[in-house]
């Protein structure tokens, strides 16, 4: 399928082609300065860069051009416009809404332009974009993707703002912006790594005129420095960041400052530009600062210094960090910028090689660039970004979420899924066994469950947290190689823990717990979690419903309270017995039984994203 990319600016259109069976971009380019009637059009296609000057007054007239090029151009990739499958849309807010790729209709249009105070610099134009795309390609689908959707995971506590839950309710949150960068940029270190991002905890510095720092836990955003709007956070180009809410009124008050002026200041004349007085590009600011003009050479530190704090701040956030990525303009190209932003962290292991910082040069042939010294415990990695493909790809997943699931068994065997409610357990080592129960101790069988290979114990254990304790929690057997807990979010407040989400046997970082038994205590370090919710399936089961051994899938639950699961990690063994498991928390928000059943209607990501 062939899907065109459309990022409307308010003064731009940027554009791409996508051939998605290759994930090739066939044409890629950008109308700038629409509006006037010299604007400016260059695009590359067959390898070959191409300007030229046009009469575009508005998008519409910019977008016909666009078109034109895809067909008539040198080397054109198109013989018609009726080989675009789809034109996906990018959207800066999705608010409390939209928490992932939409086709637009009249309802979408108007949460956009009902979100226009959120986003003014963009917001008006995209949703012109979307006009004038609509008016010439009207039997094509159009898809809407976020730059807010890939932080829906932040939980609430890194979310709300410290005013009246009222307005949380109200939708007065942190949602985060850049997120097709970010997780395109995660997904790409994890290749580079060779390691699956679901065991990756990364922080994403996405440095431009716009600019953001997120962290990426296990391939899921749980927090970024953007938030209700994307003034929050970096120093950017126009864009004032983080600042004091007195500043504010005392302007108003002092400095008779109206909202729309005070607007203008932080969206438009504040940021680089406020501070050096010179310009909004770093590139000119750096030339400035080379000519020893103090307010530039200030800018430009205090642009990293921000850059370093939160780099800081989310390294205690994750727990520490594997990797560090820098992306965007000033990430890939700004090697002074990259130095400074990481000068002075040898101590959180973090250390840069001034050598290959210097060589760094990311492009099409090398995304990926590790600028990482030897002895630094994180990897420092530069990506170049690619939030078009991210968006292609979401386009793709929106208008054909069946697709990877095989429609024979939707559409008509719609074969069931057995699940299972599980309660909090324990998985113990023999050592543990003997340390809780006494030398020489075995577990006794009471139950077997429905994968033969494991047994509820006749043994229970007393668990023990900071606040409180649980008791009469059952013991899995048999024996472990390492002891591990799992529990649900009830029992998480109870013990006064927090427990990551994570599979079974992923315990680093984990919060610890002690454990009682009749016979003595044992302290866990770590190895408390709030298990993923997952299906067990043989490899046949696996290839009738056409997944793969670490897909992530959706499932369907059926009843009074109808719900969809997402985030279901598939398991394949011969072993195994078909069935998904969830926790307690789960069961209750859907009604279920003990056991019921569910069917899987979509397939999230593939074990190669993971």
């Amino acid at each position: 399928m062939k899907v065109l990319v459309i990022n409307s600016g308010s003064s731009s259109l940027k554009y791409d082609l996508f051939d998605l069976d290759t994930e090739r971009s066939l044409i890629g380019g950008n109308v700038s300065r629409v509006g006037t009637e010299k604007a400016e059009h260059r695009y590359t296609c067959s390898g070959k860069e191409t300007t030229s000057s046009i009469s575009a007054p508005d998008h519409m007239t910019a977008l016909k051009e666009v078109l034109d090029v895809l067909t008539n151009a040198d080397g054109a990739p198109l013989k018609s416009l009726s080989e675009i499958g789809a034109v996906a849309h990018r959207i800066g807010h999705g608010g409390s809404l939209y928490r992932g790729p939409v086709i637009i209709d009249k309802t979408v249009k108007d949460e956009i332009r009902r979100l226009i105070p959120l986003m003014p610099l963009h917001h008006p134009a995209m949703l012109s974009g979307i006009d004038a795309c609509q008016a010439v390609l009207p039997k094509v689908p159009h898809v809407a993707v976020f730059d807010t959707a890939f932080h829906r995971t932040i939980p609430d506590e890194a979310a709300i703002y410290g005013i009246p839950h009222e307005y949380f309710v109200k939708g007065i949150r942190r949602f985060g912006f850049h997120g097709n960068s970010h997780e395109y940029v995660a997904q790409k270190a994890a290749e580079f790594l060779e390691t699956p991002l679901r065991r990756l905890n990364i922080i994403s510095c996405h440095l431009g005129n716009g600019a953001s720092v997120c962290a990426i836990q296990r391939g899921h955003s749980i927090d970024t420095s953007m938030g209700f709007s994307p003034l929050e956070g970096l120093i950017m180009g126009t864009r004032v960041g983080d600042i004091d809410p007195g500043i504010i009124s005392y302007l108003m008050r002092n400095e008779g400052f109206s909202i729309d002026a005070l607007d203008d200041i932080f969206n438009k004349s504040g940021g680089l530009l406020g501070i050096s007085g010179v310009s909004s590009d770093m590139r000119e600011i750096l030339e400035a600062a080379d000519k020893d003009n103090a307010r530039a050479l200030l800018a430009i530190k205090t642009f990293c210094y921000r850059v370093k704090r939160y780099i800081g701040a989310y390294m205690a956030v994750l727990g520490g960090a594997d990797a560090i990525i820098f992306t965007a303009g000033i990430g890939e190209k700004g090697k002074a910028e990259r130095a400074r932003c990481l000068q002075g962290l040898e101590k959180l292991g973090i250390a840069i090689d001034p050598i290959q910082n210097d060589r760094c040069g990311v492009d099409a042939e090398t995304p990926v660039f590790d600028i990482g010294a030897r002895h630094s415990s994180v990897q420092i990695l530069v990506v170049a970004t690619d939030e078009e493909l991210m968006i292609a790809r979401q386009c793709a997943l929106a208008l054909d979420y069946k697709k990877s699931v095989r429609q024979d068994i939707l559409s008509t065997d719609r074969r069931p899924i057995r699940i299972s409610v599980s309660v909090r357990h324990v998985h113990l080592c023999a050592a543990d066994v003997e340390s809780l129960f006494g030398k020489g101790y075995r577990l006794s069988e009471k139950s077997r469950l429905y994968i033969d290979s494991e047994y509820a114990a006749k043994e229970t254990v007393s668990l023990i947290g900071p606040r409180g304790r649980v008791d009469d929690v059952r013991i899995i057997g048999p024996e472990r190689a390492r002891s591990q807990v799992e529990i649900a979010r009830t029992e998480e407040f109870k013990l006064g823990i927090d427990a990551p989400v994570r599979e079974s046997g992923d315990l680093k970082g984990t919060p610890g717990i002690i454990l009682e038994g009749p016979a003595g205590r044992v302290t866990l370090h770590e190895g408390v979690i709030c298990a993923m919710r997952h299906i067990h399936m043989t490899p046949e089961d696996a290839e009738s419903f056409g997944v793969k051994d670490r897909d992530v899938v959706m499932v369907k639950i059926q009843g009074e309270r109808e719900l969809i699961f997402g985030d279901v990690l598939v398991r394949v063994k011969p072993s195994y017995k078909l069935e998904m498991h969830i926790d307690t928390d789960e069961a209750n928000a859907a009604e279920l039984p003990p056991v019921s059943e569910g069917f899987l209607v979509r397939i999230e990501s593939r074990s190669c994203t993971m």
